[in-house]
């Protein structure tokens, strides 16, 4: 099976961008990343191998890269803007309001829904990005505990 970074540099290819080390190296951390990524997350990671690279060239780099398609800003709370490979597997994220714990959950019924409502305005749909916010289950817990409910 081809590895994420590999997809990514063959899409980003598609799209007539360059693969620039610089490219390569944040699609390689975020293809490692074991949850979503803010811009300074990337960049102290990408800075420790190699110290050359500056803020202003990862931001540069991300632009280029969401604008081929190949990374999806995603916006998990009203702070900052976070970033993942777009693996075009059509999920979804479920945020907590509370401790900003991501949850990433399949949801081609939620992009079938967007084609739908679409559909009924003489919209075409291309893609759909659906963030369902509210409490995880532990802070549900602790939030029924601090009020004194039960469950």
């Amino acid at each position: 099976m081809e590895n994420l970074t590999s997809s990514s540099e063959r899409r980003l290819r598609a799209s007539r961008k360059r693969i620039t080390p610089q490219r390569r190296l944040i699609l390689d951390i975020l293809s490692h990343a074991d949850g979503h990524l803010d811009a300074s997350d990337i960049y102290a990671r990408a800075h420790r191998r190699d110290a050359r690279l500056s803020l202003a060239t990862v931001y540069r780099t991300l632009n280029a890269l969401k604008q081929a398609g190949v990374v999806r800003e995603l916006h998990l709370d009203d702070e900052r803007h976070y970033y993942e490979l777009d693996r075009q597997d059509k999920h979804s994220h479920l945020v907590c309001l509370l401790c900003g714990r991501v949850v990433e959950v399949e949801s081609a019924a939620f992009v079938e829904a967007a084609r739908a409502a679409g559909q009924a305005y003489g919209f075409e749909v291309g893609t759909a990005h659906v963030e369902l916010t509210g409490y995880c289950d532990s802070c549900r817990c602790q939030q029924s505990e601090a009020q004194g409910w039960s469950r």
